[in-house]
């Protein structure tokens, strides 16, 4: 995840905060399903999910179950919903939208 952000900052962006119904469904279609980072993590306080932004969550896509990983899994992932994960997973694709 971390690397993943630095490398869209690099790009002039960064990872994909999704505050509607439709930007997630954009997300779907643009990811084909895939494991895609988002720009949420609760890495400050366990818990407390907050975007890359500083923005606190305000709408949820969690998939049934989720979030489960308590202090091993504070990066967020989306395949069609959210998955709380472990923040070291390799080969995710990552999506940067400019500003």
């Amino acid at each position: 995840w971390t690397e993943s952000r630095i490398e869209c900052r690099n790009r002039g962006a960064d990872l994909v905060i999704i505050n509607s119904r439709e930007e997630q469904v954009f997300i779907n279609v643009l990811g084909k399903g895939q494991e895609v980072w988002i720009g949420l993590s609760d890495t400050e306080k366990e818990g407390v999910w907050k975007w890359v932004d500083g923005s606190e969550l305000i709408t949820e896509f969690w998939r049934p179950g989720e979030p489960n990983g308590l202090e091993k899994e504070n990066c967020l992932l989306t395949s069609y919903d959210w998955i709380d994960h472990g923040c070291s997973l390799q080969y995710v694709c990552i999506l940067c939208p400019k500003f």
